[in-house]
């Protein structure tokens, strides 16, 4: 088994990540956040190397759990 990230699980990641942005209150936030997820998979889009895919994948999972504690805090 290998412990490179799967295209199913950063698929998923993507979902995460647009469903938690959706959730801001402000519309600015809300559209800055939406446009930096689209543009940041699409910039990496092409990579290959499994190590590169990972830090990436890791640098998602933050940023998911920096929107949702930033998703509670009233604007």
């Amino acid at each position: 088994m290998t412990s490179g990230v799967t295209k199913r699980q950063v698929l998923s990641m993507y979902k995460l990540l647009m469903r938690e942005a959706e959730k801001f209150p402000n519309y600015n936030f809300r559209s800055y956040a939406l446009r930096r997820i689209r543009d940041g998979f699409k910039e990496n889009k092409a990579l290959t190397d499994l190590k590169q895919i990972k830090q990436q994948y890791e640098f998602a999972t933050e940023n998911l759990s920096i929107i949702k504690r930033q998703v509670i805090i009233p604007s």
